[in-house]
């Protein structure tokens, strides 16, 4: 241990040394670090060098060097020495690299801080573009990237040398020096590419218009030389050509893309788009020359998808412009994927790169007619003309025939994939990372956009394919299996377009509920296409009436031995209950056995989107039975309901990480609509505290849930966690935002309202601080407000415990307790405006008058202070009564009024319930301002007797005064 210590301290002693011998360097004038430029690289580079360790003693005091030394100048002219110098050490040339381009984002900008001066900026681009032979590819990459970048707040005002000399590079012919000359030049025309605002739009589109014809002609010479190379070269120089064929096709994309305003009306950049598809029939044909599995068949296909990404991007950007393709891009799109055109020569890739082609064209808004077609352009008639005639019946029977026939049957890879990983299987199915890519999505994607499209042509279609399937299929003929699934999977797609064509309700009895019942393992596929088939026309069309009988199987398909077919249930159970026509008294039923079911595959499943899937399906399933509706019965699902809450809010269970967020919903809807708490529900409240140390964004929530518990059960709930609760939120109040703080002391507040005995006794730790940033004059409105809510109620409903604290915190200030108080009534009488809450607006009245009748000169100095706020208090609640002339508390309750809910409106929760059997009991809603108020003038008036109460209202301004008897004419 010690000799570790020994070698940092020596490490730190050296690079102290170091930067000292780098300041003495970088301290002279440009002239001398020009001259010592090979001092101070073997200086730079020794510290690179030490960057480069494993060992953090060597590789920490050399980063913080290097970080030190990012803003001497000079520093960055080093660097370029180094990373050139192709006989150092690759890491540190790499790191050199890395530490020069990240400076560029930080210095380069003149108005950076500590920004690079004009002329080492301009020793920097020369040296830069002076020789493209960088030999390590990743280096020669980073290189090409940190030239774009500053070719993108430098070119071409400041450095119009950049682009004549990246195209007199890429003529050279040295491979190397070519290769990097064309990897620069294809960076540097990306990011100049990506510039929005107009004048550098037009810099570019000065740019591009220079620069098309010699693009070209570099493609079209690298192309032709690849193409030779194929039929006579070695595999060395078919890469080679390759590579200068995809960057020179790179460059072009972005040129043809983003480089012209019309390009239609540009010969060379139409001439380049119509080759295209010449060339990737050329590029197609070589597949069959080159072996399937090396590096030269990996770049021949990022090739052949780049000439889709040509397209595709061209269409995106200039749809009109597109518009002479259409008729060609659909010709050939749809030989190759939906003929035999394509057979041994595409891949799936570029297949779903034609079906997106195919969808593009077919979808876009630009092509398609107003319904009055003499509102159209001629662009989109012309557009929609060259569509209608390619999209006739024998195309389109064709296309949907080899979609359905072809693309949608399942693959011996898929499954395979099912049987040894069934989550991974559904995970894919349902939109896993790969979907953007991936086949299956793609053609079911372009099924129905082409299904909805020309549904008129296709219906007919598609229903003689179903009716030649009617009836079971023989278990052991697989490909009868699989053309079945691929129909139903059609079926269940178009389903809106089937609406008026399909007696859903007739082909559910007689053929599907059938199917379902087939148990052997062969049928596995049609029970879960079947099943995901009824989700997808559920919403369409299905009789009411038969939900019950889809319940029973949905129970029995539950617990089916295949894990995919439990899984595509659940997501089938979500979508009926889900649905605007689902009743929960069909459903009660079989509440508790499907969710009894579906909390054991919550369980076996592993995949975090499996468990997050599973779970998401019981909190519908809650949600949507709205336990209220079941009253004092839905503590029946109590047995199946609370250990998921418990699974999926325990921090230390490793499911939380993606459970958590939907099982806090589904405890507090349980909880908001519990009759009554049990053991087993307070038990669950033992996860909360680690929740609390959290903090995450489910704070809410928790606090909610915490809300939940008091309205429920004060007493018990406060004896057994209040303690441990306090703890936590005094934790809390240290680090949180100020709403947080909020939602704590409303937790505090709401404590004190239910329970006026226990609660400031449970959070008497919490109270002082309350009571210092009333004193202290809180500068946050809202969290002002909050804390007078909370004095409010403890001064109203529990004087005796408001007496002990007044005393605590007068020892605390070192001051009387009167002398406190009056501190405390002048900051709440200042601060009444911060509050803005009706409820406790009259709360801070009813408190501070509890304060009268008082002898105490205190008290009576404050007085005027406590007259004003009960007469803002009176201004809220009282309203006059038209017949009487009379004023009235508005806010008073005497009974508990069911509210008439509409058949829009969800009924009242059972802890909605609870809040109003609470306001019949509480101060604010039980006590009449008005009454209160004379009480207690009387009372002060018996107390002083007339003269001195006399005295003690000369201390209030007339005017209140005025309005003060007004509101108490009659009493």
């Amino acid at each position: 241990m010690i000799f570790r210590v020994l070698e940092a301290s020596l490490v730190t002693v050296s690079v102290k040394i170091l930067s000292s011998s780098l300041r003495n360097t970088f301290s002279s004038s440009h002239e001398l670090v020009s001259m010592d430029l090979n001092s101070a690289s073997t200086v730079v580079l020794q510290v690179l060098t030490q960057a480069t360790s494993q060992d953090t003693a060597v590789l920490k005091p050399a980063e913080e060097q290097l970080k030190q030394w990012e803003t001497q100048p000079g520093f960055y002219s080093v660097l370029l020495n180094i990373f050139t110098n192709h006989t150092l050490d690759i890491n540190v040339r790499w790191l050199a690299v890395l530490y020069f381009k990240n400076g560029i984002d930080r210095y380069w900008r003149r108005v950076a801080p500590h920004a690079l001066s004009e002329e080492e900026k301009s020793t920097l681009r020369a040296g830069l573009i002076t020789n493209f032979n960088e030999p390590v590819n990743q280096i020669a990459t980073q290189i090409a990237v940190l030239i774009a970048k500053v070719a993108r707040l430098d070119c071409p005002r400041q450095w119009p040398e950049l682009i004549p000399t990246l195209i007199e590079s890429v003529k050279v012919q040295d491979d190397l020096r070519q290769h990097r000359a064309l990897l620069t030049f294809y960076h540097v025309t990306k990011t100049l590419a990506s510039k929005r605002l107009a004048a550098d739009r037009k810099l570019f589109y000065d740019l591009a218009s220079g620069i098309y014809n010699f693009a070209c002609s570099l493609w079209n010479h690298h192309t032709d030389t690849f193409l030779q190379h194929v039929s006579s070269g070695g595999e060395a120089a078919v890469l080679s050509s390759l590579e200068r064929t995809l960057l020179s096709l790179k460059v072009l994309r972005k040129l043809t893309v983003n480089g012209f305003v019309e390009p239609h009306k540009n010969m060379e950049v139409m001439g380049f788009l119509h080759g295209i598809f010449d060339r990737l029939k050329q590029f197609l044909e070589c597949s069959r020359n080159i072996g399937t599995d090396n590096v030269c068949r990996d770049r021949l296909e990022k090739t052949i998808i780049l000439f889709t990404k040509v397209l595709l991007d061209f269409l995106d950007q200039h749809p009109f412009s597109f518009t002479p393709l259409i008729q060609r891009s659909l010709e050939f799109s749809v030989s190759y994927v939906f003929t035999e055109v394509g057979e041994g020569v595409t891949f799936e890739r570029f297949i779903v790169q034609c079906m997106n082609l195919i969808k593009m064209i077919v979808k876009n808004y630009a092509y398609k007619p107003s319904k009055n077609f003499e509102d159209s352009s001629p662009e989109t008639l012309e557009a929609h003309k060259i569509k209608m005639a390619f999209f006739t019946y024998p195309t389109l029977t064709e296309i949907c025939r080899r979609l359905v026939s072809h693309y949608f049957l399942l693959t011996e890879e898929e499954l395979t994939m099912w049987e040894e990983d069934p989550e991974g299987f559904t995970v894919e199915e349902t939109g896993g990372d790969s979907w953007k890519y991936s086949l299956r999505p793609c053609t079911e994607v372009l099924f129905i956009d082409i299904f909805h499209e020309y549904n008129q042509t296709l219906t007919p279609v598609l229903l003689e394919m179903m009716q030649t399937l009617q009836g079971p299929t023989n278990v052991e003929d697989m490909n009868a299996l699989l053309i079945k699934d691929a129909v139903y999977n059609a079926v269940g797609l178009a389903a809106y377009e089937l609406f008026d064509s399909v007696d859903f309700d007739q082909w559910f009895k007689n053929q599907l509920l059938p199917e379902l019942q087939v148990i052997h393992n062969r049928y596995k596929p049609l029970r879960r296409r079947v099943i995901w088939l009824i989700g997808q026309w559920i919403s369409v069309k299905f009789k009411s009436d038969l939900r019950p009988m889809l319940y029973e199987a949905i129970c029995n398909l539950l617990q089916d031995q295949d894990l995919v077919v439990r899984i595509e249930t659940a997501t089938t159970l979500k979508l009926t209950v889900d649905d605007f026509e689902f009743r929960t008294d069909q459903f009660l039923p079989y509440l508790e056995t499907m969710f009894t079911l579906l909390f054991q595959l919550l369980q076996q499943v592993t995949e975090c989107d499996t468990k997050m899937h599973v779970l998401h399906v019981l909190s519908c399933v809650i949600e949507r039975v709205n336990i209220q509706g079941l009253g004092a019965d839905s503590k029946n699902l109590y047995p199946f309901l609370l250990p998921v809450i418990q699974l999926s809010t325990d921090v230390s269970q490793p499911p939380h990480v993606y459970l958590l967020e939907d099982g806090l919903e589904l405890w507090l809807v349980t909880l908001e609509n519990s009759p009554c708490v049990t053991p087993e529900l307070l038990r669950i409240f033992q996860n909360m505290s680690p929740l609390l140390e959290l903090s995450s964004e489910n704070l809410r929530t928790c606090f909610k849930i915490i809300n939940g518990y008091i309205f429920l059960s004060s007493t018990e709930f406060l004896q057994t966690y209040a303690v441990g609760l306090c703890q936590s939120f005094c934790e809390l109040l240290k680090e949180i935002t100020t709403e947080g703080q909020v939602q704590v002391l409303k937790v505090v507040e709401n404590a004190l309202k239910v329970n006026p005995v226990l609660g400031p006794q449970m959070f008497q730790p919490i109270l002082p601080c309350v009571f210092r940033g009333i004193i202290e004059g809180e500068r946050y409105p809202v969290v002002m407000s909050t804390y007078l809510g909370v004095m409010g109620r403890v001064l109203l409903q529990n004087t005796s415990f408001f007496s002990s604290l007044l005393n605590e915190m007068a020892h605390k200030f070192n001051q009387e307790m009167d002398q406190l108080l009056g501190n405390m009534i002048e900051m709440w009488v200042d601060r009444m405006d911060n509050i803005t809450q009706p409820e406790r607006r009259k709360l801070s009245a009813l408190a501070l008058l509890s304060l009268l009748p008082s002898d105490n000169s205190v008290i009576q100095d404050k007085f005027c202070g406590i007259i004003n706020i009960s007469v803002e208090g009176l201004h809220d609640v009282m309203t006059e009564d038209p017949e009487t002339g009379t004023y009235k508390d508005c806010m008073l309750m005497s009974h508990l009024e069911e509210p008439k809910v509409t058949e829009d409106e969800e009924p009242p929760t059972e802890q909605d319930k609870r809040k109003k059997m609470l306001a019949l009991k509480d101060p604010v809603h039980t006590v009449s301002l008005q009454q209160f108020i004379y009480e207690k003038l009387k009372a002060q008036q018996e107390l002083l007797g007339e003269q001195g109460f006399q005295s003690l209202m000369e201390t209030v301004d007339t005017e209140i005064v005025t309005q003060l008897q007004e509101f108490l004419q009659g009493f």
